[in-house]
């Protein structure tokens, strides 16, 4: 008999519903429910009177289009699954009472309130103690920031929590009422000791986090209990189990990526995010990694050695911008030819400078950055978009050197996975800034992660190594030669001047 799974992956721009079938050794997955959704801006005045900005997430909204995906399932499939999985991005999460009640709606990662918190972690334990525990480095997004806020700002609302659910957890718990959260999320949250894979008490206890507040971490693959009853009666379906993926999205696409062998291949999980790193068998949390901000992410059985850089969260924001100003949206094929016919370097950028991380306008921050390096200011909209990918992609060949650097590995070959793997573009200019063959695909990486890691937890599969040629037998992967290296190695020079 086949089994069906279903798969709900949530990012910070979307979220979409899958349903995947394993029958005589083949997988084979179709997309059921798509939606989109993004933080919401308010404006509330707080005790002072004064109006604050505050961006938030709408979990009600997302919740419902969960339960729309499985509607459609029964409606279109069948009334019978073998378990649901959901990954979700790798930050944020919410209060709860003991009574199950939401304290203060879901605040966003790029919200305001968390600028200069990464200064007031650093200033009650020492970076260096923080890294050799976490090996995750320092984002203004990290849980420990977002919890440490509440302590010094809302410790009445600390006061009465029974628990702290992530973003994941959250939706785990509407379904089915298990409170738990996996290590592969649990891991980016710098508040999990990398080598226990537990709470680290003494960050917990230097911050002031009621360690109480935390769910219990549980392994990838693990039960995350079933359906309640009462829903399913709803839904017309059986009381579903419940696993535990690699709820951090990216620990999923990593574990989609049809790599050969893990000690020579860089992997991008390419999208609002670039997340570029290697696969390791333990974490590196010497001096040298933490210089360069290398974080340690808990994956399948593996550490994902990797670095947050900003992805097409650039070009989605210009997007944004000239949506704006012209009353419509941009097509991307329009796009796409515009900034193939750019001339090449017009200019370069850092895509992780902070000027880039939530400015008001995109095209303004690009020209503030141009103007404060001495270049040239691309004016038209062509030229913009190829100067982001054409950074993006020499940032990929930094990252890749200093992971190779700490990890004494190398690399000769680029896993590209993910939404970002249709960019031709990009990937094309990946592979001449590397010099490295780049393969691109799965597209949806991180529902195939999802539903690997569940076939693990069932049994269907042995391990996620034997989940590598089910990827490839799957799903069509695309190649990208170098080109034109000599000319990326001359701005690859000019690059590492404009970031130091």
């Amino acid at each position: 008999m086949p089994k069906r799974l279903f798969a709900v992956d949530l990012g910070a721009s979307g979220g979409k519903c899958f349903v995947g079938t394993f029958a005589d050794g083949t997988f084979s997955m179709d997309e059921i429910h798509r939606f989109a959704h993004d933080g919401m801006d308010l404006y509330i005045p707080d005790r002072s009177g004064v109006p604050v900005q505050r961006s938030v997430w709408d979990d009600t909204f997302i919740y419902r289009n969960i339960v729309g995906g499985l509607q459609a399932y029964r409606r279109d499939v069948s009334n019978e699954l073998d378990s649901i999985g959901i990954d979700t991005w790798g930050a944020d999460g919410c209060l709860l009472s003991a009574d199950g009640d939401m304290l203060g709606k879901m605040y966003c990662y790029r919200d305001h309130r968390l600028d200069g918190m990464v200064d007031q972690v650093k200033a009650l334990i020492e970076p260096e103690r923080i890294y050799g525990l976490t090996g995750i480095h320092f984002q203004p997004f990290n849980l420990s920031n977002q919890l440490l806020w509440l302590v010094v700002n809302r410790p009445e609302l600390l006061a009465s929590a029974a628990r702290f659910l992530p973003v994941p957890s959250l939706f785990y718990y509407y379904l089915g009422g298990e409170q738990r959260v996996d290590s592969s999320w649990a891991s980016v949250s710098q508040l999990m000791d990398a080598h226990t894979r537990e709470w680290s008490k003494e960050i917990l206890g230097a911050l002031g986090i009621p360690a109480a507040i935390l769910p219990e971490i549980v392994a990838p693959g693990a039960s995350m209990g079933r359906f309640h009853a009462e829903l399913a009666a709803s839904l017309r379906l059986n009381r579903v189990p419940l696993t535990a993926v690699a709820s951090h999205d990216t620990a999923s696409a990593f574990a989609a990526a049809p790599v050969s062998n893990p000690d020579e291949a860089l992997i991008i999980s390419s999208g609002t995010w670039s997340l570029v790193g290697k696969l390791l068998p333990k974490p590196i949390t010497s001096s040298e990694a933490m210089a360069v901000n290398i974080s340690n992410e808990g994956g399948v059985g593996n550490i994902r050695c990797l670095k947050n850089c900003m992805g097409t969260w650039l070009v989605q924001e210009l997007r944004r911008a000239w949506r704006v100003a012209d009353g419509r949206d941009m097509a991307w094929p329009e796009m796409d030819r515009l900034s193939g016919a750019a001339p090449a370097f017009a200019a370069l950028i850092d895509p992780d400078d902070l000027s880039f991380y939530n400015p008001d306008n995109m095209e303004h921050a690009i020209a503030a950055f141009c103007q404060r390096t001495g270049q040239a200011v691309p004016t038209e909209r062509g030229s913009l978009i190829r100067t982001v990918y054409e950074s993006l992609a020499l940032k990929y060949r930094m990252v890749n050197e200093q992971i190779c650097r700490v990890s004494g590995t190398s690399s000769n070959v680029v896993n590209v996975v993910g939404g970002g793997s249709k960019n031709k573009q990009l990937n094309q200019y990946t592979a001449n800034a590397t010099g490295l063959l780049v393969l691109a695909g799965p597209v949806e990486g991180t529902a195939v992660g999802n539903f690997m890691v569940q076939a693990v937890g069932l049994g269907i599969i042995s391990t996620i190594t034997a989940a590598q040629p089910v990827i490839r037998a799957a799903f069509p992967i695309k190649e990208y030669q170098p080109r034109d290296t000599a000319i990326w190695d001359k701005a690859y020079e000019q690059f590492k001047t404009l970031v130091g």
